[in-house]
């Protein structure tokens, strides 16, 4: 894990880079699938990456509404800071895809347990579902989920206490295409409130 100088990010506050996750993992490399923008001509307003429909994650945990959400992202943890959403939610409750895209890495590691990295289509942005109890059957690195897909269970496993199932939901904006380990923490709450103003600062940029 290294650090980076606080920065803004669209108009959202961002700290850190992520790199190195522990534990085993399966990932695809590089072997990303993007979805690759049209030229457009001199002049015209630029083409938008699809992160979702811009500003409207899915919400990842069943039956949350959106207001019941707490903006957890930049909270002081001992020693560290917490760039995530942390939503409770009983145990084996359905995770689902925020975004549609691909499965970058299946990863287990002591702190983040049972857990799953996912690129939207863009490539941009990849979003990262910790503590779950286990994937949904079949799901594997490499295979394109569709928004609101099953992709796995809540759960408390790494260093998640036993008695607080939830599922830790962070988004990283990536500083390079296929390195879902390396990017910019980017505050998902705003995005799963439908906050426009969240909207128009990913946009602009």
């Amino acid at each position: 894990m290294r650090s980076c100088d606080t920065r803004r990010v669209g108009g959202l506050a961002a700290t850190g880079v992520l790199a190195g996750a522990l534990g085993g993992v399966v990932f695809v490399g590089c072997a990303l699938h993007t979805r690759t923008a049209a030229r457009e001509p001199a002049g015209a307003a630029p083409i938008l990456p699809s992160v979702v429909p811009l500003g409207l994650l899915a919400l990842p945990v069943d039956g949350v509404a959106r207001a019941e959400l707490v903006d957890g992202f930049l909270d002081s943890r001992g020693s560290r800071t917490h760039h995530a959403l942390d939503i409770p939610a009983p145990r084996h409750t359905p995770v689902r895809a925020a975004v549609g895209g691909v499965v970058a890495a299946l990863n287990s590691s002591r702190a983040g347990g049972t857990s799953i990295w996912q690129y939207d289509e863009s490539g941009q942005y990849c979003y990262f579902y910790a503590h779950l109890q286990r994937y949904a059957p079949g799901l594997r690195a490499g295979q394109t989920v569709a928004r609101g897909q099953v992709i796995g269970y809540v759960g408390t496993s790494g260093n998640a206490p036993e008695d607080t199932p939830h599922l830790h939901f962070a988004m990283f904006r990536l500083e390079s295409k296929g390195r879902w380990w390396g990017g910019v923490p980017v505050n998902p709450y705003p995005l799963l409130r439908g906050d426009p103003l969240a909207v128009d600062a990913l946009a602009a940029e």
